[in-house]
This record gives C-alpha cells, structure tokens and sequence, in this order.
C-alpha cells in the first residue's frame, strides 16, 4: 500500500509539472497562478502545495525535468583528460540542437525561461539557479579551452574567458531566434554549419585573442 502511495503521489506530481509547463508556455511566468496550474490538471491547490511551496518552486522543479541548453554543455565538457575537447564539444553541441529541433518539451521549457520568464518580484531563488549554472557553465567551458591548448587545438593567447561568454551569448542567440522563429530555418540542417561557423571563429578570431604586451 505504501509503494502505492508513493507511485500515485509521484503521478501526481508530474501532473502538475506537465500542467505547469503547459500554462507557463501559454501565460508566462508572472500571469500564471497556481490555480491556472490545478485547473488545467483537474486538481486543486491544495494537492499543488501537497509537493511544491509555492509557484518558484514548482517553475524550478519544471526546469529541472530537462537540462537547459548551457546546463547540457557544462555536463558534456570540461574533462581535463579528454584528447579531443573541441571535437567532444562539437559532437555535443551538434547533437544539442538537432535534438532541440524536435523535442516539444525542450522547445517549451526553453521559450519558458528565454521568452516568458519576467525577472522582477520573488523570483530570488531562480535568479540564483540561472547565476549559478552560467557561472558553472563559464568555469567548465575554461577549462575545456585550457585543455584544447593544452593539446594543440587552440592557440595559447587565446582569452578564454572571453571565448566562454562568447560562446554562451552565441548558442543562446541562436535558441533564442529559433524558438521564436522556427520557420526561419531548419535547426536540424543546419546544426553542424552553426557549431562549424563558432569553431572557427574560436579558433581563427584575433578578437577572441589576449591583447599583446609590448
């Protein structure tokens, strides 16, 4: 009866999660109240505070179903020991968007946080977890480049910070576009043509190198 319990509760709760990524996508963050949630699951708010403290608390558990684009990347990146870092990271990136391309609730937890998440009022906690995973994200993309050096992938002057910002501002660009615009061209096809074009800029750019010291 008991591992019943915990089975039904569990359904419950990714109800309410499928629900919540429904109105947040259709409403935005800030219009959406946790009665619009319990409506659209045919539950009430009483089995919505049952799981979640409050409506930031069931928008982070949301996100937390699937992997954010610079999340994915921090995962997939950053061995020191890898022989070939920009290879894995294409491979991945690559990967990253085609999958994208095609997979719904990616594309609405995406648009969610890109498009209908307003940052203002009690929103502290998941400003917090966004600060936190850019910041993780920059720390593991340094040192992939510090690794891509280190084996002759990337030249030595190259400014990883920077490389790392500007890594991140690109394919958040480029989800960011596409999600609001997916008729404008189709991600799957030209995923490696988007990864190959940062790949060279990484690697051929003097904007992307540490300025000389006369």
């Amino acid at each position: 009866m008991a591992g019943k319990s915990k089975e039904d509760a569990q359904a419950t709760r990714d109800i309410l999660l499928d629900s919540a990524e429904q109105i947040f996508y259709s409403k935005g963050f800030a219009r959406t109240t946790l009665m619009d949630v319990a409506t659209h699951a045919n539950l009430t708010r009483g089995a919505i505070y049952w799981h979640f403290k409050n409506k930031v608390d069931l928008f982070i558990a949301m996100v937390d179903r699937v992997k954010l684009p610079i999340e994915s990347l921090v995962d997939a990146c950053g061995d020191e020991n890898e022989p070939d870092p920009l290879g894995k990271l294409r491979i991945f990136s690559i990967d990253l968007l085609i999958r994208l391309a095609s997979d719904k609730q990616l594309q609405r937890v995406f648009s969610v946080m890109l498009h209908k998440f307003e940052y203002n009022g009690d929103v502290g906690p998941i400003e917090a977890r966004q600060s936190a995973a850019y910041q993780e994200f920059l720390s593991r993309m340094e040192r992939t480049y510090r690794q891509a050096i280190k084996c002759g992938q990337l030249s030595a002057d190259v400014d990883i910070k920077l490389a790392a910002a500007t890594e991140n501002a690109y394919f958040t660009g480029i989800i960011s576009n596409w999600l609001l615009y997916p008729t404008s061209f189709d991600l799957r096809e030209r995923a490696a043509i988007l990864v190959d074009n940062f790949l060279y800029m990484l690697t051929n750019s003097p904007f992307l190198r540490m300025p000389k010291i006369d």
